[in-house]
């Protein structure tokens, strides 16, 4: 047999492990079954031909017994019914031939002279023609020719119902490969799954632990592996919560001091500095606290309303604000977070490109779409996921000059991950950035 290595070059050997088991178990499923038909057809072949044989043996002896005791007048009546399907009766010298046979012949020859015994010799002698066809010639007792002109026939004819009997079976045989190697893989194929969709802060459903014993050690060793995941970023989380916290007293103690100091270069950019480092803590604070988004309760809002209520507070405080486009309805979500979540967009776009423009679309299968276009610099296409993750600042416009901790849009997506949407950057066509966020 041929390497896998060897196969796959070829493009013989299928790629994924289902298949891959289907063919070994059904290629020696079949194996296996022609075998035992090969053992029974040769088991069977043999026995028919000795019973083929025997029964030709007393066939013969009776019929020349028969013929041999009759009155010359009366043989030829009984040609016919003494006759078989394989071999006639002649009366007379018969159709010369070649004396040379074909090894089945002669085996049959010998058997026929061996029914016979030495009252009758025979000269056997094969005739030209379509098929096997010989004719043994011999004498009665009364010295009258006799020919037994011999026609072999196949030892076992196959029935016309085995080819579909075969069909059959090799159907089942595929049939069973399939499924077994469907419950085989299935398991597999759900650890892959789950392994490709874990979030341990996501209300995914378990896998389940029933099954084989070797499937449901697998799922529960999973399960587990993902609880130890889920409490190892709970305490992150919680310990990023609690530095954050605990830095706020000695910060703002520090701010206190610096200005109770006296007037100098120093003390403002100190009081600068302190304040810089408590933006850090406060997003710090609020990063840890965004991963327990889901302890919200959804509640249902008028989406314009929602949307229009945002861009007048930010109009009242004079900035540029603005929704193009405004898609109505009701829509069941957490209203906290989307809220913390667009804040976070708008000011992103408000800081980069001095102005936000808001867009709200609804799909036909009820996707809600809710778009913070802005006129910015953008992002570098490479960097489009990048910035999402926590503490990451682009070098160029979007650093800590700005005002930037790098956490702004990583809050932002975590929020969406867990008010069950997806968050999206791309840069706009003529220069910008626009953030989509996509509600189910």
């Amino acid at each position: 047999m041929m390497a896998p290595s060897v196969l796959n070059g070829i493009r013989l050997w299928p790629r994924t492990l289902r298949a891959r088991l289907f063919v070994i178990l059904l290629a020696g499923l079949a194996v296996a079954h022609a075998m035992s038909f090969a053992v029974l057809f040769s088991e069977r072949y043999i026995a028919a031909r000795s019973v083929m044989f025997n029964t030709l043996e007393n066939d013969l002896a009776t019929s020349i017994a028969i013929l041999d005791r009759l009155p010359a007048a009366e043989r030829v009546a009984w040609l016919d019914q003494l006759g078989r399907g394989s071999y006639r009766f002649v009366l007379g010298e018969g159709t010369s031939g070649n004396p040379v046979l074909e090894a089945d012949d002669a085996e049959v020859a010998s058997r026929i002279q061996s029914a016979l015994g030495p009252k009758y010799p025979i000269e056997v002698e094969s005739i030209s023609g379509g098929g096997r066809h010989f004719q043994a010639h011999l004498r009665l007792s009364d010295g009258e020719p006799l020919t037994i002109d011999v026609t072999p026939r196949g030892v076992m004819p196959v029935a016309d119902w085995l080819p579909y009997v075969l069909i059959a079976q090799l159907s089942l045989l595929v049939l069973c490969s399939w499924l077994a190697m469907r419950l085989a893989i299935r398991p597999l194929a759900n650890l892959a799954r789950a392994a490709d969709t874990l979030d341990p802060n996501s209300n995914t459903p378990r896998l389940s632990e029933t099954g084989p014993s070797e499937v449901a050690y697998a799922a529960t060793a999973f399960n587990a592996m993902r609880d130890r995941i889920a409490h190892y970023l709970e305490e992150r989380v919680q310990i990023l919560a609690a530095i954050s916290h605990d830095l706020q007293t000695p910060i703002t103690r520090m701010k206190l001091r610096a200005e109770m100091a006296e007037d100098s270069i120093d003390r403002d950019k100190l009081i600068q500095d302190l304040g810089e480092v408590e933006r850090l803590v406060k997003e710090g604070v609020t990063y840890a606290r965004s991963a327990h988004g889901k302890e919200e309760k959804a509640s249902r809002i008028d989406l314009a309303s929602f949307i229009e209520s945002l861009a007048y507070d930010y109009q009242d405080t004079g900035k540029a604000v603005t929704v193009s486009e405004l898609g109505d309805g009701a829509l069941v979500t957490r209203p906290h977070a989307l809220r913390r979540i667009l804040t976070n967009l708008i000011d992103n776009a408000l800081k980069f490109g001095g102005s936000a423009e808001i867009e709200v679309q609804r799909r036909a299968d009820d996707t809600v779409l809710i778009r913070v276009l802005d006129r910015g610099p953008g992002i570098p296409e490479s960097q489009l996921e990048a910035v999402m993750k926590p503490f990451f600042r682009l070098e160029q416009s979007r650093n800590r000059d700005t005002g930037g901790t790098g956490l702004g849009l990583a809050i932002a997506q975590q929020l969406a991950a867990a008010i069950g949407a997806s968050l999206t950057l791309r840069n706009r066509d003529g220069g910008g950035l626009a953030a989509e966020i996509a509600l189910r």
